[in-house]
């Protein structure tokens, strides 16, 4: 049986419990957080390294996570924020434009052995690829792993009505990708 949320924080500042609790968020965590990282990457190898980083800095920072948040929010940011320094990383080092290293993105998903994809669902990544990188990250948050816009504000820290616009764009983005490919 899996301690509360309550009780994982309550080990979490007990010196002699906190690896035991950790090892459990991660346990509890690290699936949802790996394909959180990876829908914005596409990388299975970039991802896993992400998501490796996101648990290092959680761990390094266990002494100022105050519980004003869930875990899962926590997480959620600190993956995020390890996710878009990583990409504004590799834009800088390709020295390219977004539509350079999103490309780039695309390539390594088409190589990456761990995507099973259709056409179609490498069709939707290509679209999604489309959107700047905070309309991806709504799109992706609140698409696939249908997070409330509520707790979206908490890790990202938009409104709720700049984070419903952002979804909104993105799906009229998409949708216009496929319609102008079926066009074609």
């Amino acid at each position: 049986m899996n301690p509360t949320e309550e009780e994982l924080v309550h080990q979490l500042n007990q010196p002699h419990r906190r690896a035991g609790a950790f090892s459990v968020i991660v346990r509890t965590y690290q699936e949802r957080l790996y394909w959180h990282i990876r829908k914005m990457v596409l990388s299975h190898e970039d991802a896993n390294d992400i998501l490796q980083n996101t648990f290092m800095k959680a761990w390094n920072g266990l002494d100022g996570f105050r519980a004003e948040s869930q875990i899962s929010t926590w997480l959620y940011r600190i993956a995020t924020n390890e996710t878009l320094t990583f990409l504004t990383n590799k834009r800088m080092r390709n020295q390219g434009s977004i539509d350079d290293v999103d490309e780039v993105l695309l390539q390594n998903l088409k190589a990456d052995a761990y995507f099973n994809g259709s056409d179609i669902q490498m069709k939707l990544q290509k679209a999604i690829l489309t959107l700047p990188e905070k309309q991806r990250l709504v799109f992706n948050m609140k698409y696939f792993d249908d997070i409330t816009y509520e707790k979206m504000e908490a890790i990202l820290g938009t409104s709720v009505g700049a984070l419903k616009a952002s979804y909104h764009f993105a799906v009229k983005k998409i949708e216009k990708y496929f319609s102008e490919d079926d066009e074609l």
